[in-house]
C-alpha cells in the first residue's frame, strides 16, 4: 500500500517498509539531537562535569521506558529537560555546610540525587491524578504559579548565556542568528531544529577561522562505556531541584496535550495523565541515579509527527535505539564537547530567553487575570522570592548536624503555591484550553 508522507496520518509505520521507517527514526534523532546534548554542555559549563555519552544512553533508556509505561501507545521522544538548568547552577554555586570546598565532579552527584527525588514526585503525582483525578491535583498548581516559576528558570540562568557569549561575541551573534532566522523563516525540518543548526553553522564559521581544538576528538577512542556517576541524597540539593518538578510537571502535560492535538487522539484520557507521568518519572529517577539530567516528552519530535503524519511510536523509539548507539562513541563526545564557549553562550542566549517566554505564554493563554489582586501577590512574591534571595544565596538554617541551603527558586515555589492555597478566589480549571495546556511546553521554540 503507497502512502503519501506529510498528507495522510499514518499510524502503523510497518506499512511503510523498513528502510522509510529508519529514515523516519533518524529524523526523531535530528529533532531531539541538539537539544539533547546543549544540556550536559550547558552543565559542564557551570562546573559539573555532566556526560554526552550518559545522557545520550539515558534519553534511550528512558524513551523504551516511557513507552512500557503507556502502553506502546504515545509516540514521545524524552530527551533533557532544560528546567532543571537553574537547579544544576545552583548546587554549583553551593558553598556553605558540606559543600565547602567541594569540586564540581563532587558535587555532581548530590544534583543527580535531587534530580532522582523530583523524579520520584512525578509517581506521587501519578498516583493523585490516579485517585482524585486532574482537575483537583491542578488546581494547586494555576497557571499563575507555574508561569511565574518558569519565567524564573530562564531569567536566573541569563547571566551565564551573556557571560559564555562575551567570550567571542562574533561567534555567538552568528548562532543567534542562525536560530533566529531558522525558527522563523524556516520550512517544515528546518524549522523545527533550530538549535541544532545554529550549533552546526557556527561550528562551521569556528572551523573556518581556526577556533577549535581537536586534541581531546584525536586522544578519544570511537568505541568506550559510559561515565555511570551513582547519585547521593542530601537535603539541601534535594530542595533545590524537587520543587523543580512543578514547571517540569507542566511541561509534561503541555506536551501530551500537543501530542494529543496532533495525532488525534486523547493521551490524556488513554492511556492517562498518571501513566504518562509514571513514565516520565522513572525515566527521570532512573537516569539521575546513574549519572544522566531529568528527561522530558520533546515537544520537538511533536513537530516531527506533525511534519511527517506519522504517529506510530515505534518510529520513535527507534530514535531511541540510535541515541543508545551514539551514547557508546567517546569519540562522539569529545567531537561535541569541542564547541567552542561562545557557540554555547549563543545558543543559551536564545534558549533561556525563550524559557522565560514560555513562562508569559503560558500566563497569557491561560487568560490568568492580572487585576486581581491575589493573582499580582502571587506572582509578586514568586519574582521577589526567586530573583532577590537567588542574587544573595538563597537562605540557610541548619537542622540537626546538617546545613541546609534553600535555593529562590525554592523558595520562589514553595511560597507561590502556599500562597495560591491560603488566598481565596482560585478559579483555576485544568482542561478548559487546550491552548493552555500545551502552553507550558519548554521545547517548543
Amino acid at each position: 500500500m503507497k502512502h503519501n508522507l506529510g498528507q495522510e496520518a499514518i499510524y502503523d509505520a510497518r506499512t511503510l517498509g523498513a528502510p522509510r521507517m529508519l529514515i523516519l527514526g533518524l529524523q526523531h534523532l535530528f529533532a531531539m539531537f541538539g537539544a539533547t546534548v546543549l544540556v550536559p554542555i550547558l552543565v559542564s559549563g557551570y562546573g559539573l562535569p555532566l556526560s554526552i555519552q550518559t545522557t545520550l544512553l539515558m534519553a534511550g533508556l528512558g524513551t523504551l521506558i516511557f513507552h512500557i509505561c503507556t502502553k506502546f501507545k504515545v509516540p514521545a521522544f524524552l530527551g533533557s529537560s532544560f528546567a532543571f538548568l537553574g537547579g544544576f547552577e545552583a548546587v554549583a554555586k553551593l558553598d556553605a555546610g558540606k559543600y565547602a570546598g567541594m569540586t564540581g565532579e563532587e558535587k555532581l552527584p548530590y544534583a543527580l540525587g535531587g534530580i532522582v527525588v523530583a523524579g520520584a514526585l512525578y509517581l506521587v503525582l501519578a498516583l493523585l491524578f490516579k485517585l482524585v483525578g486532574a482537575k483537583k491535583v491542578m488546581r494547586f498548581f494555576p497557571p499563575i504559579v507555574t508561569g511565574p516559576i518558569i519565567i524564573l528558570i530562564g531569567l536566573n540562568l541569563s547571566g551565564s548565556a551573556v557571560s559564555n557569549a562575551s567570550t567571542n561575541w562574533p561567534l555567538a551573534l552568528v548562532a543567534i542568528a542562525i536560530i533566529i532566522v531558522a525558527n522563523i523563516f524556516g520550512k517544515g525540518m528546518i524549522k523545527i531544529i533550530p538549535i541544532l543548526l545554529g550549533v552546526v553553522g557556527a561550528y562551521i564559521v569556528a572551523l573556518l577561522f581556526n577556533q577549535v581544538d581537536f586534541t581531546a576528538v584525536s586522544e578519544a577512542q570511537f568505541v568506550g562505556l559510559q561515565k555511570i556517576v551513582i547519585a547521593k541524597f542530601d537535603i539541601t540539593s534535594i530542595f533545590i531541584m524537587a520543587p523543580i518538578a512543578i514547571a517540569a510537571m507542566m511541561e509534561h502535560i503541555g506536551d501530551v496535550s500537543a501530542i494529543s492535538s496532533t495525532t488525534g487522539k486523547n493521551f490524556i484520557e488513554d492511556p492517562g495523565l498518571h501513566r504518562t507521568l509514571l513514565g516520565d518519572g522513572l525515566a527521570t529517577s532512573i537516569s539521575a541515579m546513574f549519572g544522566g539530567p531529568a528527561n522530558t516528552t520533546y515537544g520537538e519530535n511533536t513537530g516531527v509527527l506533525a511534519l511527517s503524519k506519522v504517529y506510530d511510536p515505534r518510529v520513535v523509539r527507534l530514535a531511541a535505539y540510535f541515541a543508545i548507539l551514539l551514547s557508546f562513541s567517546p569519540k562522539f563526545d569529545a567531537l561535541v564537547n569541542s564547541i567552542p564557549t561562545a557557540i554555547v553562550g549563543g545558543v543559551s542566549f536564545i534558549l533561556y530567553g525563550m524559557i522565560s517566554a514560555v513562562g508569559v505564554r503560558n500566563i497569557v493563554e491561560n487568560r490568568v487575570d492580572l487585576t486581581q489582586s491575589r493573582n499580582l501577590i502571587i506572582a509578586a512574591v514568586i519574582f521577589v522570592c526567586g530573583l532577590g534571595f537567588s542574587s544573595v544565596g538563597g537562605i540557610s538554617f541548619t537542622l540537626g548536624s546538617a546545613t541546609v541551603t534553600l535555593s529562590g527558586l525554592a523558595i520562589a515555589a514553595i511560597a507561590g503555591v502556599a500562597l495560591n492555597a491560603i488566598l481565596p478566589g482560585n478559579d483555576y480549571e485544568f482542561g478548559a484550553s487546550v491552548a493552555g495546556d500545551k502552553s507550558a511546553d519548554l521545547g517548543s521554540y
